[in-house]
């Protein structure tokens, strides 16, 4: 039943997120629907999504499918922009802004799904320095699998209570955190979980933690 669910959430994060690349409709239709976007966009949670070359594609899709279907806006963020691939799949994702060219303000959450990705993340100063800047604001910021590697780099994880993927347990402890094998942990502005079976309560989580925000 857990898979079918997971896989029934995946699929829709996959269509929900290709619907919005797509160019259909008249001109109009798509003047309209800008200025629609627009408007509702002044009004709506702001989520970034930080991942690179080797993201673990349900644990970035599922997010995005979730919260976008829960009228968020997402931005996928990175340190360069343009076509990213999955390590796990031929999934791609296009990241769409520079984390140097964005601001903390810009958003209301930051994600940070796991696979291959964040090793590669927590290699660049800007990353590092923005995902500590944006946690140390209070505002939500969620991990999943090896994407707490970019929190511990930033050293923001000493005696918060936090989990991730088994094989990061000593490091994170290594850094002062209290490693927990649950589903789900949330330590104030931090939330954190495991694997992509983890995902169905990690992305509700996240919702709930952007609407006590707002």
């Amino acid at each position: 039943m857990k898979s079918f669910i997971l896989n029934a959430l995946f699929m829709s994060g996959i269509i929900s997120f290709a619907a919005g690349c797509t160019g259909g409709g008249s001109n109009g239709e798509r003047q309209s629907e800008a200025v629609a976007q627009g408007l509702r966009t002044e009004s709506r949670p702001q989520v970034a999504v930080l991942l690179t070359e080797g993201f673990q594609d349900a644990e970035a899709y599922m997010p995005i499918g979730y919260l976008e279907n829960k009228d968020m806006d997402i931005t996928v963020i990175g340190p360069e922009t343009g076509r990213v691939k999955a390590y796990n799949s031929d999934f791609e994702i296009v990241v769409q802004k520079k984390v140097g060219e964005v601001n903390i303000d810009d958003f209301d959450v930051l994600v940070l799904p796991g696979g291959k990705a964040p090793a590669a993340l927590r290699q660049d100063p800007t990353v590092v320095e923005f995902a500590r800047n944006f946690y140390n604001s209070g505002k939500p910021v969620a991990a999943i699998c090896h994407g707490p590697q970019v929190l511990a780099t930033a050293g923001v994880l000493k005696g918060v209570t936090t989990t991730g993927v088994g094989s990061i347990r000593e490091e994170l402890e290594e850094v002062g955190a209290n490693y927990v094998d649950e589903a789900l942990s949330i330590d104030g502005n931090l939330i954190t979980s495991r694997v992509p079976g983890d995902l169905p309560v990690f992305s509700k989580a996240i919702e709930e933690a952007v609407k006590a925000t707002r």
